[in-house]
């Protein structure tokens, strides 16, 4: 594939500040993402997860007709044939080497076809599996679906608007916490109010402002710290209207990457606490779908050359 645009991530940016601490008696190693038990992060490596250009050569195996189509790279190396879980993930840009280079070499089927045109390159890049398929897999994890009050964190950010995007296409009511000067873009994006996550002193308060004192159905987590508590508070309010356990998806702590939490809350009010990192085969999928279709709008801050 001849890379045209790759995306800058969280996941390249954690992977060389070794951000990924995984032992409880050390919380502040410096670690590599590992959970295949294999160190695969070896260098040296050329890092760029997410990423969008055409194929220009082929394998044996691959049909030509696939000379010259444009598309996007599901980033993940996928260790098993399951498509429905994924246990072990790795990704390109970390365990082999990715898009911030003029090719790449990938599995045919991890490169999808995405002919529409109304996309530019880096819109489409943008669109990579760092944010849409992680968001995506918090959204399953946690059953949203139709008619769902959906609390988003870190909603301006690349998972947090493709989260307010997806809530939208399930039928999801998306809350989201973010700065008060990003309220006017997510209201646009289809947010149903904008909370401001500075005021966390009143935080609770309003958010059931928000819902007219109802329970959020299921939060989606990126801040972790001092805020998760608080979540967990917005969906345990008035527990004979819930129809559905309270469910928590937690895919990030760029607050602080320690929470103490009272576990009785957790147990007496039957809390789901669900880990994201990666997608599903099948969760791929159906997000290539709906980016061929349109269903999904890229939200691109800018786009710079790679030597910038």
């Amino acid at each position: 594939v001849q890379v045209s645009a790759t995306a800058k991530n969280n996941a390249d940016r954690k992977a060389r500040e070794g951000l990924y601490p995984i032992h409880d008696d050390n919380k502040d190693e410096v670690v590599s993402f590992n959970i295949s038990g294999n160190d695969t992060f070896t260098f040296p490596r050329i890092q760029g997860a997410d990423v969008a250009g055409k194929i220009v050569a082929i394998g044996k195996s691959v049909s030509e007709d696939r000379i010259g189509q444009r598309g996007l790279l599901d980033f993940n190396i996928y260790l098993n044939g399951n498509e429905n879980i994924n246990l072990t993930p790795d990704y390109y840009g970390h365990g082999k080497d990715g898009g911030y280079a003029e090719y790449i070499a990938v599995p045919s089927e991890n490169f999808y076809h995405i002919p529409n045109p109304k996309l530019s390159d880096a819109e489409l890049a943008s669109m990579g599996m760092c944010s849409y398929q992680t968001g995506f897999r918090m959204l399953n994890a946690s059953r949203v679906k139709k008619g769902d009050k959906v609390l988003v964190s870190g909603a301006s950010g690349g998972v947090g608007t493709a989260l307010i995007q997806m809530c939208r296409i399930l039928g999801a009511i998306p809350y989201a916490l973010s700065s008060l000067d990003k309220k006017d873009a997510l209201l646009k994006l289809g947010a149903k109010s904008v909370i401001d996550r500075k005021d966390i002193k009143n935080l609770k308060r309003n958010i059931l402002e928000a819902t007219n004192g109802e329970n959020i159905d299921a939060v989606m987590d990126m801040v972790g710290g001092d805020y998760t508590n608080i979540f967990i508070d917005t969906m345990i309010v008035d527990m004979k209207k819930r129809d559905d356990y309270p469910r928590l998806s937690i895919d990030g702590a760029s607050s602080c990457n320690i929470t103490k939490i009272l576990w009785s809350k957790i147990y007496l009010y039957q809390v789901e606490i669900h880990g994201v990192s990666h997608g599903t085969k099948n969760e791929v999928k159906q997000l290539m779908t709906w980016i061929k279709n349109g269903k999904l709008q890229p939200v691109l801050h800018g786009a710079f050359k790679l030597s910038r």
